[in-house]
């Protein structure tokens, strides 16, 4: 399971300047096309969600990797500890310095676990700091390269592995299930995400093209893809 649920911590918490991260404040909850519905970052809500991943994920080899910004993490951790396994924390570095009025942020976490298995990741090679550009004039809010996904998939995957992306957003990790030889699930309360992601989707397994993201965000993969 591989997925970036729509926290909403830093959001609600900094309200910098005009609400750049996804939009201006004063249009949250709006159908605007700027604004989605997110996924309320509380311990009650990660219980139930975390529950429900707990429950379909195979306990003989399921891995889970789940994005997390600075404030989810540090209230949100210990309830992933409570229903898995974790086993790494990872940086996502985001190479291109972002916003922010004291330290500027250029980085999110994702957190690695197993369903009470022992299975290794394909090799030991891989780092825990993750080089790849963000997304700039993204066509859907807080659109996620497909190489973060990449990487996850590439380390835990085998071809006819099952991908399941309960926020699927804009299909990057879609992409990036059909990159590895994956089967894939994906689901979101957006139709707006859902039009995205069926038209990239589509157009992606008839032309090979990424309708979306037209050209990698890595800076140095290597190491992931040998």
């Amino acid at each position: 399971m591989a997925t970036d649920p729509a926290y909403s911590g830093m959001n609600d918490k900094l309200k910098l300047g005009k609400g750049r991260i996804v939009g201006k404040y004063a249009d949250k909850g709006k159908d605007n096309g700027k604004w989605f519905g997110e996924f309320k970052d509380s311990e009650e809500n990660y219980d139930e969600f975390l529950s429900e991943c707990k429950r379909v994920l195979k306990k003989s080899t399921g891995h889970i990797y789940i994005m997390f910004d600075s404030y989810s993490l540090l209230s949100l951790g210990s309830v992933v500890r409570s229903h898995f396994d974790v086993k790494n924390l990872i940086t996502w570095d985001k190479v291109n310095i972002g916003m922010g009025h004291y330290f500027r942020r250029r980085h999110e976490y994702i957190i690695f676990a197993t369903n009470g298995n022992t299975r290794k990741i394909r090799n030991r090679k891989f780092p825990d700091v993750w080089r790849f550009k963000r997304i700039h004039s993204s066509k859907y809010p807080t659109q996620k390269p497909v190489e973060v996904f990449q990487a996850m998939l590439h380390a835990s995957s085998e071809d006819s592995f099952t991908v399941c992306d309960p926020f699927l957003g804009s299909a990057s990790s879609a992409i990036a299930a059909i990159k590895n030889n994956c089967n894939y699930i994906g689901c979101d309360i957006s139709d707006k995400s859902i039009e995205i992601s069926s038209s990239r989707i589509s157009e992606y397994l008839e032309t090979g093209k990424d309708n979306i993201q037209t050209k990698s965000m890595a800076v140095d993969d290597k190491i992931f893809w040998e």
